[in-house]
């Protein structure tokens, strides 16, 4: 089945969980060769930390940006097996490599690869400490955008996860986004909130990081997608192999356009969303942006059945 009113959505840092995978290997052919080929390719048993953890490590960003990326692919394949094919794919930052896996526009094992370094890059570019991540809850874009300006002080404070109308993330140098932090409460924001994360992602503080990623990409061989993938850089339908490389370069210092990607999707006639892979954060998300459309997740067995029911699709 495959229908241009289904879109996969594939999930970022932040859904892994101890676990994850672990059910569908175990049922599924498909799925248990995914996790052997991640192993193969990584040199170490990103299957075991998936399944069993520990949890710190599969904290660690150099290896929790493989580790989703093989449970969503597995999770991914599992759909294949049963017939389901999106008509756009998307995904939200590092999701967007399982997006381009689905869409056959880049190799499984190049993009395990590259995400590991990905992760390594980003957490070497800003020296610990120095660079830090808030959410503003409850607050527009544009007076997002103003408390940024104003706070910066000639640091930087920019943008960094569109997600929803009611959720922007922004990042940059420690002070500037706390000091923005501190405004948009005072200017009228739901909450702010400072994040716990490890380094200042999307912002251009991560410039060393998209240079070294950049000649990671650049080699590899990169195909026509079978499908149109949603870039989070542009908030664009991609169906070239370069512009696909081009934005997964871009998306290091650029700002996740979640929103606006959504709204694409649903303006090209997408009614049901998938979200394929660990949790679901994607689907919450759905629901702040716009409550018509019908929101899935696979990522378990339950999860699974629960999808192929609803798109009237039985399980093989």
């Amino acid at each position: 089945m495959q229908t241009d009113g289904v879109a996969f959505l594939f999930p970022g840092q932040g859904s892994q969980a101890v676990g994850m995978g672990k059910e569908l290997a175990e049922a599924h052919p498909a799925a248990r060769q995914t996790f052997e080929e991640a192993d193969d390719a990584l040199g170490y048993k990103v299957s075991q930390l998936c399944c069993e953890g520990p949890e710190d490590q599969l904290r660690l960003t150099e290896i929790t940006q493989p580790a989703i990326l093989t449970a969503s692919v597995a999770a991914w394949r599992v759909l294949d097996e049963n017939g389901v094919k999106p008509g756009f794919v998307a995904g939200h930052s590092l999701g967007e490599y399982s997006a381009q896996v689905a869409a056959g526009t880049l190799g499984f094992a190049d993009a395990l690869r590259t995400v590991r370094n990905r992760g390594k890059y980003m957490q070497e570019a800003v020296p610990v400490g120095v660079g830090a991540m808030a959410a503003i809850l409850g607050m527009s874009f544009e007076n997002v955008l103003g408390v940024c300006q104003d706070a910066s002080h000639g640091e930087v404070c920019e943008p960094a996860n569109i997600n929803s109308p009611e959720q922007i993330v922004i990042s940059g140098h420690r002070a500037a986004v706390e000091r923005a932090a501190r405004l948009a409460d005072e200017r009228g924001a739901k909450r702010a909130v400072m994040l716990p994360v490890s380094a200042p992602f999307h912002c251009s503080l991560m410039k060393p990081a998209q240079d070294r990623l950049a000649a990671d990409l650049q080699p590899l061989e990169f195909s026509q997608p079978s499908v149109p993938v949603v870039c989070n850089v542009d908030a664009v339908s991609i169906t070239e192999a370069e512009a696909s490389r081009a934005a997964l370069i871009r998306q290091v210092t650029g700002s996740v356009k979640w929103e606006q990607s959504m709204r694409l999707l649903i303006t090209r006639g997408v009614r049901t969303f998938v979200e394929v892979g660990p949790g679901k954060v994607l689907c919450g998300l759905m629901r702040q942006i716009d409550r018509g459309p019908k929101c899935f997740n696979v990522g378990d067995e339950a999860s699974l059945r629960k999808t192929m029911e609803g798109l009237n699709q039985p399980v093989a």
